[in-house]
């Protein structure tokens, strides 16, 4: 994409893969709504030039938003960090400010936002297993310790990434296992896919929902334009379950938020999102 061409008046989103994303779906409703006189589009690009376009598209008086893979390069970018991006380590929205690129991790609050839609609860003294140790498990695991979660079991098919996670936040609520096998007969209020299996039509169930004893629900932060398998499965065996579009559309509010600074027409961007899901 020719930054030149959207230059002026474009926030973007910036990541590799970008094409299946909803954002400009979502964020092009709510500037309408908002009567804001900018578009937000897609930018597939390469890491090399991250620093070249989140720059000039502040110099500009613009922002947008960073995607995987890049999520972790960008902090290195920006000069006044949040504390969400400071904890995780991640920053996946972007603006400027008195000349300076200011940055955030609005998956957090959008996390915390789509997690007590979901319960109708905080969920303050849950048992939670969490599965995967990339970014998106980096934001949801700060949002549960801020709600004071009572255990989090972590999960993940490389031990070693899920043991930098846990030691990333140094915090003995999180608990690493070695395999599926280790939660067998286990009980837990909420389980959270925030690996990246359900992307693809083809991809495996990322955990055999038979295992445990008891489950309460089950959150799947994968979204697509129909239910994901995995919440296909845990609503065939009776649990409550739902997939990431929440956390999509609340992570997207947010961010709205931090570049106008004032709430997001999130009624529009809701109605917007449904209109191209399948339920």
């Amino acid at each position: 994409m020719d930054l030149g061409v959207l230059a002026n008046d474009s926030f973007l989103l910036l990541g590799n893969p970008v094409k299946h994303s909803l954002s400009p779906l979502i964020q092009n409703a709510a500037f309408k709504s908002a009567q804001v006189p900018r578009v937000y589009n897609t930018c597939c690009c390469e890491e090399s030039d991250l620093g070249r376009l989140m720059k000039e598209l502040t110099e500009l008086g613009l922002g947008g938003n960073v995607t995987v893979p890049y999520k972790e390069a960008a902090v290195k970018i920006i000069d006044r960090a949040s504390e969400a991006v400071l904890r995780t380590g991640a920053c996946n929205t972007f603006w400027t400010r008195n000349g300076e690129i200011f940055g955030d991790n609005t998956d957090v609050e959008g996390f915390r936002r789509a997690c007590r839609s979901f319960l109708g609860r905080s969920p303050k003294g849950f048992k939670v297993l969490v599965l995967g140790a990339g970014g998106v498990v980096r934001a949801v695991l700060m949002s549960l310790l801020n709600d004071e979660i009572g255990e989090i079991i972590l999960l993940n098919r490389t031990l070693s990434r899920a043991k930098i996670v846990a030691d990333h936040f140094g915090n003995a609520k999180i608990r690493v296992v070695k395999s599926s096998q280790d939660v067998k007969g286990c009980e837990f209020d909420l389980i959270i896919n925030g690996t990246s299996m359900g992307l693809n039509a083809n991809d495996e169930i990322p955990f055999d929902l038979s295992l445990p004893s008891r489950v309460g629900g089950v959150m799947d932060l994968v979204y697509g334009k129909e239910l994901t398998r995995f919440v296909k499965c845990a609503k065939k065996n009776n649990f409550p379950g739902v997939d990431g579009t929440e956390m999509l559309l609340q992570q997207a509010a947010v961010s709205f938020e931090r570049w106008w600074d004032k709430p997001a027409p999130l009624d529009t961007m809701r109605l917007t999102l449904e209109s191209v899901i399948t339920r």
